[in-house]
């Protein structure tokens, strides 16, 4: 059993371009792009604009996003990954956005090795 690793939230606008501008990968799916930059430390944050609806919305689909992730942090490697938000989220199964959510971290090579 893998020990879950303790992520810090990326709260401010600069460390959020800090993330975008100097990540190391960057995966787009159907429902959210990933931003993964490698460093020392354990970092995440989520995003969802107004594209995605009103605020009811927006905070449903970083909702889906953080359980997705929080499903996934035993695996991942350390560094700082800021998950976007599209509006094809809302409309998807957990199941379907589970599986993007693992090839997108595969792809970004975010995974620790077995």
């Amino acid at each position: 059993m893998s020990k879950i690793k303790h992520f810090t939230r990326i709260k401010t606008s600069k460390e959020f371009n800090g993330v975008y501008k100097h990540s190391t990968k960057t995966w787009h799916t159907p429902y959210f792009v990933l931003f993964y930059k490698r460093s020392e430390m354990y970092k995440v944050g989520f995003v969802a604009s107004k594209k995605i609806g009103n605020a009811v919305h927006r905070n449903r689909a970083k909702r889906l996003l953080r359980a997705h992730f929080i499903e996934n942090t035993g695996l991942l490697k350390s560094g700082s990954y800021v998950l976007v938000a599209k509006p094809a989220l809302l409309s998807k199964s957990f199941s379907e956005i589970r599986k993007a959510c693992l090839h997108a971290l595969k792809k970004c090579t975010a995974l620790q090795n077995p």
